[in-house]
């Protein structure tokens, strides 16, 4: 069922009572599903699956995914979360992940920002200009 328009700008207002200093409390996100809970709201299903799409997207903007191909060292780690910290005006944590289809070099995902450094990306942007 598609949600109505009364329950996506609920979902949004309950979404921004859950961000406290740009971040995303997990206190708050707990209140607001004991209250989801509590009062049983219009499409309630439609809701939760709205609320949970908002936080979810903010939360991946405070995460960078490093894939890597080889090993990845905690130095490499911090110095890409001090950048991503830097460039987004936001704390960011840096979460190591193996992608072995990388080749070499990393690929670092902060919410739907992509920045590539690795053999197969020049690799592909090679052959596309090709």
């Amino acid at each position: 069922m598609a949600a109505d328009k009364q329950t996506k700008l609920l979902a949004k207002q309950l979404f921004k009572l859950s961000v406290v200093d740009g971040e995303v409390s997990a206190d708050r996100v707990a209140g607001v599903l004991g209250w989801i809970e509590k009062h049983a709201p219009r499409h309630p299903l439609a809701l939760l699956q709205l609320y949970h799409r908002h936080v979810a997207n903010e939360v991946a903007k405070s995460r960078a995914v490093v894939e890597h191909a080889g090993s990845v060292g905690v130095a490499t780690l911090a110095a890409i979360e001090a950048a991503m910290t830097k460039k987004y005006s936001r704390k960011v944590t840096a979460v190591a992940k193996p992608n072995a289809a990388l080749l070499a070099g990393l690929r670092v995902r902060v919410g739907s920002d992509l920045y590539e450094s690795s053999v197969a990306g020049q690799l592909a942007a090679l052959s596309a200009s090709v």
